[in-house]
């Protein structure tokens, strides 16, 4: 068993300093292009859609679910937020509650899977975030619906937390948080379920596996960390309004996931850096182009579909994708 399991954790570790090398050069381009500060504060969104990402991960890659409402819930975990600290509670306090949220919000998404599965489940999850965007339009004595809500400087211990550089480690170690709580699921019981769920729920069901259970856990799961990252998000952007959190955004999430690896909790890292970086290509891109040859929407959309055409062609499990069939890459690591 030793010699079986040590050069799976060499492939492991390699992969891991591949990774960190890769990140420190990108984060180097980006202090040298954009400067210190521009570069911290993309940095901390970075971050914030990561977490977001590692919800979407466990969803989509580790249980094998479609998720079209993780937007939604981002938007769960930010009004409640921006609602909390408005009146007074504290931003950890608020937090907590923001997560709740996300948490029950997830939970609920999830019920159709008892009946429901593939496509058609997919498509409850977006009748979903389709009447949590209309609930906060219609909620204008509580969110101001359309008119959107402003929300106050993130506040840690009676620091404020407006910096680039403070924002940037705020969401770092919220980050590092739910990297933490996602790889001890995925190595766990539970994240053995899941992965039973996704490869064949037959399969999982006739050795006991609660499917819709395991369904169950891992939108929670996954609506907690979209929570989180609704409420970090918020206090950055200072604003919230309903359409910050509709279908495009969910479709970006899922989005992030594919690009980055599904399978792989890192994927959520690289594919929100790939998502918060596109904005910025398309912003250097228009200054180089002649003046009404391409406007930023349609060059977005065009570099998206750049990136997934690149993808699928080059890496159809993602960046993050290991090489070696078979591998579960966040469990080779624990033995």
């Amino acid at each position: 068993m030793s010699g079986q399991a040590s050069p799976q954790h060499a492939a492991a570790v390699a992969r891991r300093l591949r990774t960190l090398s890769a990140g420190a050069l990108v984060a180097a381009v980006a202090v040298f292009v954009l400067g210190a500060d521009y570069a911290l504060s993309q940095a901390a969104f970075v971050a914030t859609y990561a977490i977001a990402g590692l919800g979407m991960i466990v969803i989509v890659g580790q249980c094998g679910q479609i998720s079209l409402g993780q937007g939604a819930l981002l938007g769960l975990g930010a009004y409640v937020e921006a609602l909390l600290v408005v009146r007074g509670v504290p931003a950890p306090l608020a937090m907590a509650v923001a997560v709740a949220a996300g948490t029950a919000g997830g939970w609920l998404a999830s019920l159709p899977a008892r009946r429901l599965g593939g496509l058609y489940f997919a498509m409850s999850t977006l009748a979903f975030a389709l009447i949590v965007e209309e609930a906060l339009v219609r909620a204008e004595a509580l969110t101001h619906g359309a008119a959107g809500l402003a929300v106050p400087t993130l506040v840690l211990a009676g620091f404020p937390v407006d910096a680039s550089w403070s924002q940037a480690l705020a969401a770092a170690l919220a980050l590092a948080l739910a990297w933490i709580a996602a790889r001890r699921c995925v190595a766990s019981r539970l994240g053995r379920s899941w992965h039973a769920v996704r490869e064949d729920e037959a399969a999982a069901a006739a050795c006991g596996v609660d499917v819709a259970r395991a369904k169950r856990a891992a939108f929670a799961f996954g609506g907690a960390l979209s929570g989180l990252a609704g409420a970090l998000y918020a206090h950055w952007i200072g604003f919230v309004s309903p359409e910050q959190f509709g279908l495009m955004l969910s479709f970006e999430l899922l989005m992030l996931a594919f690009i980055g690896g599904a399978r792989e909790l890192a994927g959520a890292l690289w594919g929100a850096l790939v998502v918060v970086a596109l904005p910025q290509a398309i912003s250097v891109l228009t200054e180089l182009l002649p003046a009404g040859t391409a406007t930023p929407a349609g060059l977005e959309s065009l570099l998206f579909g750049a990136v997934v055409v690149a993808l699928i062609l080059l890496r159809p499990g993602g960046l993050t994708a290991s090489r070696t069939r078979g591998e579960d890459p966040d469990l080779t690591d624990t033995a």
